[in-house]
């Protein structure tokens, strides 16, 4: 029996019965925790439901099986399976069999699943992130509050490997891209640093998922940078997208609305980005786990031997990679967001030949001093509104 590909069957089922290989759904959201081979956790189904005569309705249930059981529910399990409501028996065999969980509901009423509120395993993990991220924010507040980090070092590893990270997201990525107005947009990009670091971790812990891996996730995400960006944005900002300075005047109007979309294709890239990269990782892993399956069912079972060493050791470096582009892509999702939300602040006051006066004063500082040489800070800032303040040693 052909399995259809968003439905998530086991690799092992599939094979079995001779279908796909469903790298996508075995790696995709779910409706249940799978701890396989210990079992599934069913998560409460939510839907919005229009019923035939045009009805609104919320209906709510425990679990998958629990919204069989109600009758409310023919299901879809394959491309030819088609079990009505009223087949009793052919449902208590689906519910037993446990693969029910990878099945789509239809309303037997003629009505249709307008919105699924259901909760998933991306959302039950992403909670999960979430919660840590308050957790350990909060025990580390509680601790500068008693001057620990403050007025004396940190303590402890826990302390310092945080405040280790905390400096990093505010020196590396903060300072730099928003320059003297960093302390504004600080909380946003540690929450952001923080809660996409712990989504990829937890995503490689064993039975985890990574939310990250899910575009609704990075799209909510990005739309919280793409907001922030636009409000936070100063009038030059607005007179950049919409009356480009120091061009002609027919070339503003094709630079128009390529502005405007550039609003929109920056925080749909951010989105984009750390989900094909969260993605990916899973899907290179289970191939090369597949490669032991695909050359046994080719080459015969001693073949298949041969090659899983090659196999496994390939998966675990790859694992291993992962945990690099776990830091990775936070960084790289915070590093542009605060350098978006950098360029919309940032007020220019050199249009129409104008030389700022603090340009002018470091012309004169540089030649009255021209032995001494800028610091790295200054470089790093070089597109702020203001010249960089000395590198404070240590």
């Amino acid at each position: 029996m052909a399995l259809l590909i968003g439905l998530g069957a086991p690799a092992a089922r599939a094979a079995d019965e001779g279908g796909q290989l469903d790298l996508i759904g075995h790696a995709s959201d779910g409706v249940y925790l799978d701890f396989a081979p210990f079992g599934k956790v069913e998560l409460p189904r939510i839907f919005l439901i229009q019923d035939g005569d045009g009805n609104w309705d919320v209906r709510a249930y425990a679990s998958t099986a629990s919204a069989l059981a109600s009758g409310q529910y023919d299901v879809v399990t394959g491309e030819d399976v088609h079990l009505p409501s009223d087949d009793v028996a052919g449902i208590e065999e689906l519910i037993a069999s446990h693969e029910h969980v990878y099945a789509e509901l239809v309303p037997a009423d003629g009505g249709r699943i307008v919105v699924d509120f259901s909760i998933t395993r991306h959302l039950v993990f992403g909670l999960l992130a979430a919660v840590l991220c308050v957790i350990i924010f909060v025990s580390l507040a509680r601790r500068y509050a008693r001057g620990i980090g403050r007025d004396s070092a940190p303590r402890g590893i826990f302390q310092n490997l945080f405040e280790a990270l905390i400096v990093f997201v505010r020196d590396d990525i903060a300072r730099p891209n928003l320059g003297d107005k960093y302390a504004r947009f600080l909380p946003y990009l540690l929450t952001a640093f923080f809660f996409i670091l712990f989504c990829n971790l937890i995503g490689l812990v064993p039975f985890g998922a990574a939310a990250t891996a899910n575009i609704a996730v990075t799209g909510v995400l990005a739309m919280f940078t793409f907001f922030v960006t636009q409000f936070s944005g100063s009038r030059d900002y607005w007179a950049h997208v919409f009356w480009p300075p120091g061009v002609p005047v027919p070339i503003k109007f094709i630079l128009i609305p390529v502005e405007v979309l550039g609003l929109f294709t920056k925080p749909f890239a951010l989105a984009v980005r750390l989900f094909a990269n969260m993605s990916a990782g899973y899907l290179v892993i289970l191939s090369l786990i597949g490669l032991i399956f695909i050359f046994t069912a080719l080459f015969g079972s001693v073949v298949g031997v041969l090659v899983s060493p090659v196999s496994v050791a390939l998966a675990v470096f790859i694992y291993l990679l992962k945990v690099l582009v776990a830091f990775i892509q936070a960084y790289v999702f915070t590093a542009l967001s605060a350098l978006f939300i950098g360029m919309a602040v940032e007020e220019h006051h050199a249009h129409e030949g104008h030389t700022p006066e603090w340009h002018e004063t470091l012309d004169h500082d540089a030649a009255a001093a021209p032995s001494l040489p800028l610091s790295g800070d200054g470089a790093s800032i070089a597109g702020s509104s203001k010249p960089a303040e000395p590198a404070m040693a240590g």
